[in-house]
C-alpha cells in the first residue's frame, strides 16, 4: 500500500473511532491497584473530573517516580516526539523532511551536551532525575497501556534517561535566548544599508517603569557596529534555519506578575501566569498535576519530560515564569585557513576544527530494515559549532559560528529540585541561581507575604560590542570576559509599589551597567498590565483573571487616531477611518475595527520599507516584531522620517487600499460588517495529523479570538501570512495563597496527550470563552472531586 493509501486509510479508521466514541481504544488502567517495582511503598492517584491527577506518597523519591509514572501515562507519545526532535532523530519518524531540522539539531548540540551534564550532575540532582526516568521505564514496560499513537506512527517508545530530561531543558533554553534572529537582521540592515544608516533601524528597547527618570532611550547598538562587508547571511539555508527553530516549539513569551498582600483582597499575595508558546498542537506543552508527600503539597504544571513544578503554588510559595531574552548567544565571523580548509585562523595561528562526525538514521520504506543512515560532519572552534555553510563574496573564505552561555555554565545543580520544596522567597532565590541554562523571569511569593522578581541564566560581559551583530574574530582575546554576577542581574523585592511583572518587555534600568538585550517585547502589554494594577483598590482573583483577557491594544490607543485621520481625507478609505475613529481599541473579535487597524498597519509597514530594503529583507524585518514596534510608533507619532517617502499619511492612505482589497477578499466588500475574528483564529491540531485532509476531523477546531501581539490577551499572528493566531497562552493560572482549596487554571487543551481520550480537549470551550476552572488544593476538595482512584503498590 502506497504512503497516500496509508494515510487515507488511517484517517479514515480514526474517524470511525471517533463516531463510535470509541476513547477505550486509548486509554490505560486509571483504577484498581498497579505494582511498581522500586516503590518504598504505596502511592494512591487520584484524578478528578478534567482527569488532572493527584500524586500522593510518603516520600519524595517515590513521589518522583510516581510522577514519571503519571506522566507517561498521559503524555508519553508526547515526550517521545520531543525526545526525538531534540536529540536530532525526528527522520526516523517521518524520513527525509525531518532531515534539515535533525542536521540542524545535532550541529547545535542539546542530546551531545546534555550527556555531558548528566555525567556533571551531583548525587542529589541526578537521583531527582533518576527517580522520574524510573517512573518513566515503569509505564513503558507495561506494554499493554502504550499510546494509540505509536501504533499508528509506526514507532516504539524507548527507555528515558536523564539525558533525554537535559536535552528539553536545553532545548527550552534555546528559545529563551532568541537574539540570533536579532544579529542576522542587523548585520543584513548593514549589509544593505551601511552601519549608519542601519542604526536607525535597531531595536528601541523602553523600560516604562524608568523612563520618566532616564535619558531618552537611544537605539540599541550604540558600540561597535562591523563594516558594510557581505556575509550573504541570507543566501545560507542552514544559517536562517536556526531562526525558524528558536520559534518554534517551546518558545516561551508569557505575561506574569505578583500582587503583594496589601493589593490583594485575601491580605495574602497572588501570583497570575499566562505562558505565550505556539500551544497548536494538541495537548499543549503543559502537564497539570498535583505533588503530595506528608511534607509538600505542590498544584501546578511541569514540561512533560522534566520533574517537579515550573509554575504553580505549594503551601508556602507561588511561582511563574516569562521569558527574559537575556542575550546569551553571539555570531562569530571564523577565518577559514586558506590552505587548509579543516583548520582556522585566529590570532595568526592556524587551529584546527574539532571534528564530530554524526550519523542520522531516516525512514524508508524502500531501504533494508526500514532505513536508510548519512553521515554529516559537526566542526567546532573553541567558540561552538560552525552553523553555516562557506560565506559568499569575501576576499578570504568564512564561516560563522554559535556562542551559547549554557554549554559553558553547566553546573553539578540545576536548582529545578529545589523550587517546589521551597518555603519563602529567599529559598526560592537561592534555588533560582541553579538555573543557569534558561534565561527567565521568574515572579514568585510566599506566605509570609514577601513577594519578588528575578532572572535566571547567565548573561555573558562583553569586551567588544553589545550583541546585536555577528563580531568578527581577529585575535586570540576572549570577547566574554566573564558573567554578569547573579546578584545583579535585574531582580526586584517587596517592590514598594506593591506587585512586580513582566510581559517580556525590557525590564533593564537605565544606569545598569551591562549589556542584558536588545530582543524584547514592546512596551504595550506592561504598560497596560500597570494600568489595571495602578488602580485603586485591592485586586480579587477574579480581577486578575479578567487581567489575562484584557484586550485593550495600547499601541493602536496611540496610532489609530493617526491612522484613522489620514483615511478620512480620501473618499476611497473614509468609511476605514470612521470605523477607526469610533474604536475604543479593544481587539474585540466581533468588531470591524481590529481587522482594519491590523491590516492597514502591517500594509503600512511593507509600504515603509520593503522599496528602500527589498522583500526579502522586509520579510525578515516584519517577522520580528520585537526589533522594530517601537521605532515605528516612534516615527509614527513624530509625524517626519526619512523613510516615509511621500509622507506618513500618503502611505497610511496607500496601505488602507491594500488592506482594502485583502480584507474584501476575505470578508467582502463593505468595511462595516467585517470582524476581526472572521480573519483571526486559533486553529488547534493533533499530532497525529498537523494539516490537511482529517485535520479538522482530530484537532480541537479553529476559534475566533480577540486580542493581538499587543494586548494581554496575547494572540500574535505571522505578519507574513496573516491572520492566524500562532502564538497564545498556553496555560492561564491565578494562585492565592490565601485561598487553602484551589488554583484557578485552564489549558487550551486537556491533560490526556491520548487521542480520543476525553480529556484530550475538555478544556478547549472553557480556555476560549474564559471560563473559570479549578486545579483543587486541599485534600478536602481533592478528594470531593475525585473521580478516579489508583494505588502504584510496591
Amino acid at each position: 500500500m502506497n504512503p497516500r493509501c496509508n494515510i487515507l486509510f488511517i484517517i479514515v479508521s480514526l474517524s470511525c473511532l471517533i463516531h463510535m466514541g470509541c476513547a477505550h481504544f486509548n486509554t490505560f488502567q486509571r483504577e484498581g491497584d498497579l505494582h511498581f517495582s522500586g516503590l518504598k511503598a504505596a502511592v494512591e492517584v487520584l484524578r478528578d473530573e478534567q482527569g488532572i491527577a493527584y500524586i500522593y506518597a510518603t516520600n519524595e523519591e517515590d513521589l518522583l517516580r510516581a510522577q514519571g509514572f503519571v506522566t507517561a501515562q498521559d503524555r508519553l507519545f508526547q515526550m517521545h516526539l520531543t525526545r526525538l526532535l531534540v536529540s536530532g532523530r525526528i527522520s526516523e519518524l517521518v524520513g527525509r523532511p525531518g532531515l534539515e531540522s535533525d542536521i540542524r539539531m545535532r550541529t547545535i548540540g542539546f542530546a551531545r551536551q546534555a550527556r555531558k551534564h548528566a555525567e556533571m550532575l551531583n548525587e542529589a540532582n541526578r537521583r531527582y532525575l533518576e527517580f522520574y526516568a524510573d517512573g518513566v521505564n515503569a509505564f513503558i514496560a507495561r506494554k499493554d497501556d502504550l499510546p494509540l499513537e505509536f501504533k499508528l506512527s509506526g514507532i516504539k517508545p524507548e527507555p528515558w534517561t536523564v539525558a533525554d530530561s537535559l536535552a528539553i531543558v536545553y532545548y527550552m533554553g534555546w528559545s529563551t535566548a532568541a537574539n540570533i534572529k536579532d544579529e542576522i537582521i542587523a548585520q543584513l540592515l548593514v549589509e544593505a544599508l551601511g552601519p549608519e544608516k542601519a542604526r536607525e533601524l535597531f531595536p528601541l528597547n523602553i523600560n516604562p517603569d524608568t523612563e520618566n527618570s532616564c535619558r531618552p532611550p537611544k537605539k540599541t547598538a550604540d558600540g561597535l557596529l562591523p563594516e558594510k562587508t557581505h556575509l550573504d547571511l541570507a543566501a545560507d539555508p542552514f544559517l536562517m534555519s536556526l531562526w525558524t527553530e528558536q520559534f518554534s516549539g517551546l518558545h516561551i513569551g508569557s505575561n506574569n506578575w505578583v500582587a503583594g498582600p496589601a493589593l490583594s483582597a485575601s491580605g495574602k499575595p497572588v501570583v497570575a501566569n499566562d505562558p505565550h508558546l505556539d500551544a497548536r498542537i494538541l495537548p499543549g506543552p503543559w502537564y497539570p498535576c498535583g505533588l503530595i508527600t506528608p511534607e509538600l503539597r505542590a498544584v501546578g504544571v511541569s514540561v512533560p519530560g522534566i520533574p517537579g513544578m515550573v509554575a504553580g503554588r505549594t503551601g508556602q510559595i507561588a511561582i511563574g515564569m516569562t521569558n527574559s531574552y537575556g542575550d546569551s548567544q553571539d555570531l562569530f565571523i571564523e577565518t577559514i585557513d586558506p590552505a587548509d580548509p579543516n583548520r582556522y585562523m585566529e590570532s595568526g595561528r592556524s587551529i584546527p576544527f574539532d571534528i564530530l562526525k554524526e550519523k542520522i538514521r531516516i525512514k524508508n520504506s524502500k531501504a533494508e530494515g526500514g532505513f536508510q543512515e548519512e553521515e554529516f560532519v559537526v566542526r567546532l572552534t573553541k567558540r561552538g559549532p560552525v552553523v553555516s555553510g562557506t560565506m559568499k563574496g569575501l576576499d578570504t573564505q568564512n564561516v560563522i559560528t554559535i556562542r551559547w552561555s549554557p554549554f559553558e555554565t553547566m553546573q553539578p545543580s540545576l536548582g529545578l529540585d529545589q523550587l517546589m520544596k521551597s518555603r519563602s522567597v529567599a529559598e526560592i532565590r537561592q534555588g533560582l541561581r541553579y538555573i543557569t541554562p534558561i534565561m527567565l523571569n521568574f515572579v514568585f511569593a510566599d506566605r509570609e507575604g514577601h513577594f519578588g522578581w528575578q532572572t535566571t541564566g547567565r548573561i555573558p560581559v562583553r569586551v567588544r560590542g553589545n550583541g546585536l551583530v555577528p563580531v568578527r574574530v581577529n585575535d586570540g582575546r576572549d570577547n566574554w570576559s566573564g558573567w554578569i554576577d547573579y546578584e545583579k542581574m535585574p531582580q526586584s523585592y517587596d517592590a514598594a509599589k506593591g506587585w512586580s511583572g513582566t510581559c517580556n518587555h525590557y525590564t533593564v534600568p537605565c544606569d545598569y551597567p551591562y549589556y542584558y538585550t536588545s530582543h524584547a517585547s514592546a512596551s504595550y502589554r506592561y504598560r497596560r498590565l500597570t494600568e489595571l494594577m495602578n488602580r485603586p483598590g485591592k485586586k480579587t482573583v477574579d480581577d486578575h483573571w479578567n487581567f489575562q483577557r484584557d484586550d485593550l491594544n495600547l499601541m493602536a490607543r496611540q496610532i489609530a487616531p493617526v491612522m484613522s485621520k489620514a483615511l478620512l481625507a480620501h473618499k476611497d478609505t473614509e468609511t476605514m477611518g470612521k470605523i477607526l475613529q469610533h474604536w475604543d481599541y479593544h481587539d474585540n473579535p466581533d468588531l470591524a475595527a481590529p481587522a482594519v487597524f491590523q491590516s492597514v498597519y502591517r500594509h503600512f509597514f511593507l509600504a515603509v520599507y520593503q522599496d528602500r530594503l527589498g522583500e526579502d529583507l522586509t520579510k525578515l524585518l516584519i517577522d520580528n516584531p520585537y526589533f522594530w514596534q517601537e521605532s515605528l510608533q516612534r516615527m509614527v507619532l513624530s509625524g517626519e522620517s526619512p523613510w516615509f517617502q511621500g509622507g506618513r499619511d500618503v502611505l497610511f492612505h496607500r496601505a488602507a487600499l491594500e488592506a482594502y482589497r485583502e480584507m474584501s477578499r476575505l470578508q467582502g466588500d463593505d468595511p462595516e460588517k467585517w470582524k476581526w475574528g472572521r480573519v483571526h483564529h486559533l486553529k488547534l491540531v493533533s499530532p497525529l495529523r498537523l494539516k490537511g485532509f482529517g485535520s479538522g476531523l482530530l484537532g480541537g477546531g479553529s476559534h475566533e479570538m480577540g486580542g493581538s501581539q499587543e494586548t494581554l490577551l496575547r494572540a500574535r499572528f505571522d505578519y507574513n501570512n496573516p491572520f492566524d493566531v500562532t502564538v497564545s497562552a498556553s496555560l492561564r493560572m491565578v494562585a492565592d495563597l490565601g485561598d487553602p482549596d484551589k488554583v484557578l487554571a485552564v489549558l487550551p487543551g486537556g491533560a490526556s496527550g491520548r487521542q480520543f481520550d476525553p480529556h484530550h480537549q475538555d478544556q478547549i470551550g472553557p480556555f476560549m470563552r474564559g471560563e473559570k476552572r479549578y486545579w483543587w488544593f486541599s485534600d478536602q476538595k481533592i478528594r470531593e472531586h475525585a473521580v478516579e482512584k489508583m494505588r502504584l503498590v510496591p
